[in-house]
């Protein structure tokens, strides 16, 4: 037994004998397999194309869908700027003022030849003490501005109880027509002291040889370039001429006018014919916008000039003055604002306000009407939801009805005007929706809105 030899176990054991190997015989590949195995990949590299090309050509449709939202987004953003630049527009052109004075005349030279000779001049040249400071008529005037800018013009004449005609006549011009603004100023508070000395009682009577008149007053104005018809604000921005726009001395008389009316208890300066110019001229100064500055004294100057009327020429006075500012300011937002301006601190104020707003009214249905229940039957038959329908008239419409009507005193005597308006600011309020995007659509809707509030309470 040899050594190396398995032993019996060994033989036995199934995991320690090798298995047969299966050699099996390689198949033979034919000229066949050969060109099915290229057709094969062939086939597989056109599908494989065709696939991607399929692949390509939907990211560019889809590039192309993407840009086309874009486009179509690009186009509705811009066609709402432009809709929205439009009402930018329209509304900036919606803005009241109007140009009330235009090109200055000649103003008159202020020589004053006689002023000299005063007697209060003389009576300082004569006076012993002028070897001190003596005195001259040719230095006279420049001593006399003297006086009136320290405030001692006016003690001495009060003092004295007279004003000459040409300390009046002086001081006048100096108001209208000075360049110094001091000279204006003091020659204005000299007309109002001895203005308003003749509404004291224990005042000493004054005696003034010289008064205005109402033409006096008109010259200025006419020297100033007021218009007899305005023009727009925008017809002003496009001149650049320095004689154009308000005169520097409309503060002045302005002031010297409210004085003036204020002493009609005393003095009777202006017929009702001319005080009734007034209270229109007045009113007219508010329509300019570089004015704004001077709304105070404007209203006291105007509530001065309403107070001249006595009470039987009031009735008559205020529907002149309010058919002649219908006739005069353009059918606008200009012409709220000259309601607006007539403020409602007395009885007098709130009539004249609500008649400028009827005959205003009047003029916009061009005089068809022959009361007042056919203005609120004409503005109940406007079809508000018809998109021609002019909303920016409607709501001036609106406006002029409601100032007319605050104050008309037909309302209490006629019920069934308060019924029509009722139906007018229902018919602004409901059919008009809250996604009409019209010019003043919002504005027609919530101002009826509210006004209907205040009526049902």
């Amino acid at each position: 037994m040899d050594l190396d030899d398995p032993l019996d176990f060994e033989n036995e054991d199934p995991l320690l004998t090798n298995p047969i190997v299966n050699k099996k015989r390689k198949k033979a590949i034919g000229l066949d397999d050969l060109l099915t195995d290229h057709y094969k990949q062939k086939s597989q590299i056109l599908e494989r194309e065709k696939k991607r090309a399929a692949k390509a050509k939907k990211n560019y449709n889809s590039d192309e869908d993407e840009n086309g939202k874009e486009a179509l987004l690009s186009n509705i953003v811009n066609s709402c700027q432009n809709q929205m630049e439009e009402i930018s527009v329209e509304e900036e052109n919606s803005e009241w003022g109007l140009q009330v004075f235009g090109n200055k005349e000649t103003i008159p030279p202020l020589v004053f030849p006689k002023l000299g000779s005063c007697s209060l001049l003389r009576s300082f040249i004569n006076n012993e003490v002028n070897t001190l400071v003596e005195l001259s008529t040719e230095t006279g005037e420049a001593f006399l501005e003297g006086l009136l800018v320290n405030g001692w013009l006016s003690k001495l004449v009060l003092a004295s109880g007279e004003v000459e005609k040409s300390i009046a006549t002086w001081t006048f011009k100096l108001i209208l027509y000075s360049s110094k603004e001091e000279l204006r100023a003091s020659g204005c508070e000299f007309w109002c002291a001895i203005l308003s000395s003749k509404n004291e009682v224990d005042a000493v009577p004054v005696k003034i040889h010289w008064f205005p008149s109402y033409s006096d007053l008109e010259k200025a104005l006419v020297a100033y370039g007021i218009l007899s018809e305005f023009s727009s604000t925008a017809e002003l921005d496009n001149t650049d001429s320095a004689d154009r726009g308000p005169p520097e001395n409309l503060i002045a008389w302005v002031k010297f006018t409210a004085a003036c009316c204020q002493v009609r208890s005393k003095k009777s300066m202006f017929s009702s014919k001319e005080a009734e110019k007034l209270v229109e001229v007045v009113t007219c100064l508010f329509l300019d916008r570089r004015l704004q500055g001077l709304s105070v004294i404007l209203h006291e100057c105007m509530h001065s000039a309403i107070s001249y009327f006595t009470d039987p020429e009031w009735n008559t006075s205020c529907e002149k003055i309010a058919k002649s500012l219908a006739c005069r300011v353009p059918r606008d937002i200009n012409c709220l604002r000259v309601v607006d301006c007539i403020s409602r601190v007395n009885k007098r104020c709130k009539q004249l306000r609500s008649a400028v707003a009827y005959q205003i009214l009047v003029i916009f249905f061009e005089n068809k009407i022959t009361n007042e229940e056919e203005i609120l039957n004409l503005l109940i038959t406007v079809n508000v939801k018809d998109k021609t329908c002019d909303l920016f008239r409607m709501y001036i419409y609106l406006a002029l009805t409601e100032n007319w009507l605050l104050s008309c005193p037909k309302l209490e005597e006629k019920p069934v005007m308060t019924e029509m308006w009722g139906v007018y600011l229902r018919n602004c309020s409901c059919l008009i929706s809250s996604t009409d995007l019209r010019l003043y659509a919002s504005k027609v809707r919530n101002k009826a809105s509210y006004l209907l509030q205040g009526l049902t309470n």
